[in-house]
């Protein structure tokens, strides 16, 4: 692994300015050490145009990657050192699939405006774009949702129902005006799953995908610490089910997690519902100070197919690897839709 380290340190001297490494905070500690740019999907897309680099590599899954293909400037070349590293909750949408739910949801004459999860393909994001939606991500999720129901007559969230659900608790929108679709919607045809009758009255429909690693997170184990360690924190990330973000002390995106651990008092003891790389990350941070624990082992496989070693082989033929793109008839509209949420975010 030293040798790959070394490489990989070798090659960021030379190029200097004209490399930029972006890593998601769910990246492994040996990858994250080479990184430029940390965050969440939000900070790490507001920085692409901003870039002076030619060559960004994106530490990550493939979405953030076709993200960052989105928004960069023509002089700029986007890569991912496994372009296999993908996203399970993000493949349970997919875009022929959303396109005839929404041609099914508007069928009635009501104006339907998607929202789309960042955890989503740039086809989705290109869909959610024509039909005047936007992007979220779990940090602006409130916001987002807030200005979609201004926009229309209901709005379709995707792909993450727990994200949707979480959001929709926070907002108040009523149960009663509120329908998870189906998961039938996601293998097969929606004509044979979705009832008109069942949304035609609903003002928040969502999505049956869900993240398989926050899937993981259950009450019971909330409840085992409560019993316990009564003193001990829960927070957890709103990709988790309501009942287990319902019962914790605190809710909210990477970037929250992270504060929230950086504000605890000293002595205190902090469990953390999401990725394990970054709970461990934060454990090794305050060690000693105070105690950050994982609510439950849970590793994003996708995630820690970028390695030292597949960052190193980037970087030693950067110049001559074949960049990560977006279809120009998928890039105007999902370029849209992803400008409509930082436009909606900066005001």
């Amino acid at each position: 692994m030293e040798k790959f380290a070394e490489t990989i340190e070798t090659v960021r001297k030379k190029m200097g300015s004209r490399l930029a490494i972006l890593g998601h905070h769910y990246q492994a500690d040996a990858v994250m050490a080479h990184t430029d740019i940390r965050g969440d999907s939000l900070e790490l897309s507001r920085h692409i145009s901003g870039l002076d680099a030619e060559h960004i590599v994106f530490c990550g899954v493939y979405f953030m990657a076709e993200s960052a293909a989105i928004l960069r400037r023509e002089d700029q070349k986007i890569h991912i050192p496994d372009p296999t590293a993908t996203c399970p909750m993000a493949d349970m949408a997919e875009a022929g699939r959303v396109r005839q739910t929404l041609d099914i949801l508007q069928a009635d004459g009501r104006k339907i405006i998607p929202l789309t999860y960042v955890n989503s393909s740039a086809a989705v994001k290109g869909v959610v774009g024509e039909y005047d939606g936007s992007v979220c991500t779990s940090a602006n999720a409130e916001t987002m949702l807030s200005w979609a129901m201004k926009q229309g007559d209901a709005v379709l969230f995707l792909p993450d129902k727990h994200l949707a659900t979480n959001t929709a608790n926070t907002l108040n929108i009523p149960k009663d005006k509120r329908i998870i679709l189906p998961a039938g919607v996601i293998d097969g045809d929606p004509k044979l799953f979705i009832n008109p009758d069942n949304v035609k009255d609903k003002e928040f429909i969502i999505w049956p995908g869900y993240c398989p690693i926050h899937e993981e997170f259950q009450l019971e184990t909330v409840e085992t610490i409560r019993a316990e360690e009564p003193d001990a924190k829960i927070v957890v990330h709103p990709e988790c089910d309501s009942s287990v973000v319902d019962a914790s002390d605190g809710h909210g995106s990477t970037t929250f997690l992270i504060k929230y651990a950086k504000e605890a008092p000293a002595g205190s003891t902090v469990y953390i519902g999401t990725e394990e790389n970054l709970v461990k990350r934060l454990a090794a941070q305050y060690a000693g100070e105070k105690t950050i624990r994982p609510l439950n082992v849970s590793l994003c496989e996708d995630m820690g197919k970028t390695t030292e070693e597949n960052l190193a082989a980037l970087l030693e033929n950067i110049d001559k690897a074949t960049p990560i793109d977006v279809p120009d008839d998928i890039k105007a509209p999902a370029r849209l839709s992803l400008e409509r949420m930082l436009e909606v975010c900066s005001r």
